[in-house]
């Protein structure tokens, strides 16, 4: 069964639930949506035509973009899916499912400006004292393994310590003094 609402009680007539009642008062969604309501795109708006289909608006899709960068979904199939199953990216989109295409599109086409205007969230953010910041470190070490079952050790055999013999032989067990 559906949620629905009451518009008028004296009637009989039904509506689904506003997105916007789903969401609460002080959600990160709101947030980047008000956020960027408030940012110059500009350069955005200004390098679409007016022809062909209707397109969806940069705030739109710059909204669901820096709404998944926060929450962890960077995939543009990833965004996509979410506009349906998650309330916080339907408020995004407004109710709206814009295709991966489109996402991928905007976000290689618009990539330097998507760059500086995430800053500038981050900026707002950190002034307003919601935004947490630290450290975050990648470590792109490579280490060469061999998992082969030749190479492999049982835990016991693991625990014994190991020593290079004079004479170049490796791998041996320390001769017990006995």
């Amino acid at each position: 069964m559906r949620n629905f609402r009451l518009i008028d009680r004296d009637t009989d007539f039904l509506m689904p639930p506003s997105v916007d009642e789903w969401l609460p008062e002080r959600h990160l969604a709101r947030f980047v949506v008000e956020v960027i309501a408030g940012l110059d795109l500009r350069a955005m708006t200004g390098a679409y035509r007016g022809s062909g289909e209707a397109s969806y608006h940069p705030r739109l899709l710059l909204g669901l973009i820096v709404y998944g960068y926060a929450t962890g979904v960077f995939s543009s199939r990833k965004l996509e899916r979410a506009t349906y199953d998650s309330v916080a990216f339907r408020f995004i989109a407004a109710n709206d499912h814009p295709d991966h295409d489109t996402i991928a599109a905007f976000r290689k086409r618009f990539l330097e400006q998507i760059q500086t205007l995430f800053v500038q969230v981050l900026g707002v953010a950190r002034e307003m004292g919601v935004l947490q910041m630290g450290t975050v470190a990648l470590d792109g070490t490579k280490i060469h393994a061999n998992a082969s079952r030749h190479s492999a050790l049982s835990y016991e055999h693991a625990g014994n310590p190991r020593v290079e013999e004079p004479g170049g032989r490796r791998n041996c067990r320390p001769k017990s003094s006995s």
